[in-house]
């Protein structure tokens, strides 16, 4: 597997499990009726953050991730990330090589800490990977998310420093 810069052609094949887990509704909280258009717009971003994909030996992306400070100003020095992996390629390690490529990522580009905003607390695979990351929850906003066949679950707010790893 290899992770590279997202091009603008990657969306094509991007797309089609991007919108599946979208509308899903299950583990992100975008609307579930996000248009193509504006779903590439929200998440091919433009530097300084980063959108990238995990590719296979033949070229076929198996997953994404993009990386971005999580606020501006004096909060600019805490990075975040979100992951999406196509789920017929589930289960192989593209959801912890693009989580640990965005970790080495932000330490290079000189963050403190990684937090994420919205974790499913439903997402527990999510959940259990970040935490063998190094990640811990924070705080947990009570009914947060209205999950399709759970009701309304709460939302994780996971953060890992960054210093002295």
């Amino acid at each position: 597997m290899l992770i590279r810069e997202a091009r603008t052609e990657d969306w094509a094949a991007v797309w089609p499990f991007f919108a599946r887990i979208v509308r899903a509704g299950e583990t992100f909280t975008y609307p579930l009726d996000l248009s193509r258009e504006d779903a590439e717009g929200w998440w091919m971003t433009k530097a300084p953050s980063r959108t990238v994909v995990a590719v296979d030996d033949s070229g076929a992306v198996l997953g994404t991730a993009k990386m971005n400070r999580n606020h501006l100003g004096n909060g600019g020095h805490v990075a975040s990330a979100s992951y999406m992996v196509d789920p017929a390629h589930g289960g192989r390690g593209v959801g912890r090589a693009l989580c640990t490529y965005t970790l080495d990522w932000a330490r290079a580009e000189g963050y403190r800490a990684m937090q994420f905003n919205a974790v499913v607390a439903t997402n527990t695979r999510a959940v259990r990977l970040y935490e063998s990351l190094g990640f811990e929850v924070l705080g947990t906003l009570p009914e947060g998310f209205r999950h399709p066949g759970e009701g309304y679950v709460g939302l994780h707010i996971m953060h890992r420093s960054l210093v002295d790893d």
